[in-house]
């Protein structure tokens, strides 16, 4: 399980025209879920990214977290973010769960964030959507959780 986070003084996803979500201060998640992704993955990320301390404090210092500066976090599905394009011109996206197993654990995992006492708004999984993002510094990172093999 990969998500791509962004620190943000806004963020809106917009679906046929319409915001279906909406955050002002927090985390943009780009969320992407491969096979071997389970609801542990999923626990992993949401206690991890609900810990993170990426807002600065009055010394300008990355000391502070979603629940100290009041933010929330815009969680959207993005398949893409296990695309391959080491060959060819054409990315592979076949390291990318199928929407039957991804689409419940990008639930699961918006409900681990909630459980964890954050404020989650969504996109729309499968849509067309449109994102915008401020990003805030910029502050962008990545995180994973991969699966052990044994």
């Amino acid at each position: 399980m990969r998500a791509l986070l962004q620190r943000v003084s806004f963020a809106s996803v917009t679906v046929n025209g319409r915001i279906i979500g909406q955050i002002d201060r927090g985390f943009v998640i780009l969320l992407g879920v491969t096979h071997s992704d389970t609801s542990t993955e999923a626990d992993w990320l949401a206690n991890k990214i609900a810990g993170l301390r990426l807002f600065e404090d009055e010394a300008g210092k990355m000391n502070l977290g979603l629940a100290d500066v009041g933010g929330s976090v815009l969680v959207v599905s993005q398949f893409t973010l296990y695309g391959d394009a080491r060959k060819g011109k054409r990315p592979s996206f076949t390291a990318a769960a199928r929407p039957e197993q991804a689409e419940p654990l990008v639930d699961y995992f918006c409900g681990s964030l909630r459980q964890a006492g954050l404020t989650v708004a969504t996109g729309q999984f499968g849509a067309m959507m449109q994102v915008t993002i401020h990003n805030d510094g910029p502050v962008t990172l990545m995180v994973e959780k991969e699966v052990s093999n044994g």
